[in-house]
């Protein structure tokens, strides 16, 4: 229902991206969420209005699987460079990763500390994972109450001290307290001992990384914590599924009504095994980016609704790490940065695929939104929810020059890629964060940064009134 009165902003498109479709419309923004949406060539009168002509309007991504890395590692990345690369991909929440800061996300104190550097650096809005590591289950509680979207755990080695990996009886005792909690269980599944020893392999040799991590790792982990989730009754989330080995097995579980969701990467996507050159260590990842036949059949699943969402694992390190002189895979830094080309990335497979910026709608902002608790509050245009778009041109090429996008180091695999989907403009809450002129222009932000911190109050994938507060010190939202 319209107010009396003009909107703050009518932004309009022949290209609006809704959950059941794309069509012509207007979004009637007031005080920060969508008020109305309305026909395209009946626009209320508004302090100002937007046209987007034939390009895309979505909602803005939320990416729910991002390492900021601050504090401890801020010199790997921070709140003010990730969120600026964020809002220049399209992305306008982001839920933060408990590693690979120090502290890790396991207490309430490392929580506070996490919030605290956060603070005022942010250019989009911020929620957070807490971590479930041996030893820890008297701090869930805690962390819950304080608004951590869910819990994450690793099943392996993460690669950093602070961050322990989990066994069967770690998440014995974990499970049980996040179901009564209703806080999802997200988790990196690879046991290790399905992985293999390459001792006396070439390391500099892609293939002895990719041989190192078959994919019976992360299909065994899958088959661990489906049993578990099906006896504790815990909701879990696969993050990063890079083999479709798995699919039956977790097909097979949600027709036993076992609580689970699945997301893939943009670099799951977009790159092979069979493309990557040896010594090639930015494009270093765990799990392994497969063959080509695995990225097809990812993008199937997605068609096919048994992969979910699409998240983008954004985990940035210093150059150095990345071993790029000796070409060392085994010694390298495992991560991938991405948060500003993930749109372009994924569009540019789904385009040639005959997929719509709808479906690309529902995996990168509708699914996520729900698995954080932000389901009616992020994740799409519709009346009451906030006035989170984004503003972009399908039709339009680039080419990534690393030295060019805004996260804090230029190192990406993604770099003299060209890619398909330019990010013209980005709205947080109806303010203007983010905009652009043209491919080769590098926009520019709002004057101060305008995101804010949140927290999760309601059950996962159950939406309430308002199912998400500002933190610390906002008002109920």
């Amino acid at each position: 229902m319209l107010q009396t009165g003009s909107a703050d902003l009518v932004v309009r498109s022949r290209r609006v991206a809704f959950a059941d479709g794309v069509r012509a419309a207007a979004v009637v923004v007031r005080a920060g969420r969508i008020e109305a949406i309305a026909p395209h060539d009946e626009p209320p009168p508004a302090r100002e209005t937007v046209d987007c002509g034939d390009a895309c309007l979505m909602p803005g991504l939320v990416d729910t699987h991002v390492h900021v890395n601050e504090p401890g590692r801020t010199e790997w990345e921070g709140f003010d460079h990730a969120t600026r690369a964020a809002a220049a991909g399209g992305i306008t929440t982001l839920v933060d990763m408990p590693l690979n800061s120090v502290p890790a996300t396991t207490t309430l104190a490392a929580l506070g500390a996490k919030r605290g550097a956060a603070g005022h650096a942010c250019h989009v809005d911020v929620g957070f994972w807490g971590g479930v590591v041996p030893g820890n289950s008297g701090d869930l509680d805690g962390l819950a109450a304080a608004g951590v979207m869910g819990f994450k755990c690793f099943m392996v080695p993460s690669g950093v001290d602070e961050f322990a990996h989990v066994t069967e009886q770690d998440l014995r005792e974990a499970m049980p307290i996040l179901a009564r909690l209703a806080r999802p269980l997200l988790v990196h599944a690879e046991l290790p001992g399905a992985l293999r020893a390459v001792d006396g392999q070439d390391p500099r040799r892609y293939a002895t990384w990719l041989a190192s991590r078959p994919p019976a790792a992360e299909t065994q982990a899958i088959r661990l914590v489906l049993r578990l989730a099906a006896e504790t009754g815990c909701a879990v989330h696969i993050v990063h599924l890079a083999t479709t080995e798995a699919l039956p097995e977790l097909h097979a579980a949600r027709t036993r009504k076992v609580p689970v969701t699945v997301e893939t990467c943009p670099h799951y996507l977009t790159f092979a095994a069979e493309e990557i050159e040896d010594g090639a260590t930015p494009f270093k990842c765990a799990p392994p980016i497969r063959e080509r036949a695995q990225r097809q059949a990812l993008w199937q699943a997605l068609r096919d609704g048994a992969v979910h969402m699409i998240a983008s694992d954004h985990s940035p390190c210093p150059p150095d790490l990345k071993r790029q002189e000796s070409g060392d895979f085994m010694a390298a830094w495992g991560g991938i940065a991405s948060l500003e080309v993930a749109l372009a990335a994924v569009w540019s497979g789904a385009r040639v695929r005959g997929i719509s910026p709808a479906d690309l709608a529902r995996w990168m902002a509708e699914q996520p939104a729900r698995l954080a608790g932000l389901a009616g509050i992020k994740g799409a245009i519709a009346p009451g929810a906030d006035a989170d778009l984004v503003w972009w041109d399908p039709d339009a090429e680039w080419t990534v020059d690393a030295a060019r996008l805004h996260q804090r180091h230029p190192l990406t695999p993604y770099h003299g890629r060209k890619l398909a989907g330019v990010v013209r403009a980005t709205w947080v809450r109806g303010v203007r964060v983010f905009e652009r002129a043209s491919a080769d222009d590098p926009g520019r932000f709002a004057n101060r940064p305008l995101g804010r911190l949140l927290a999760r109050t309601a059950a996962p994938g159950v939406p309430s009134e308002r199912s998400a507060t500002v933190d610390p010190g906002g008002a109920s939202r």
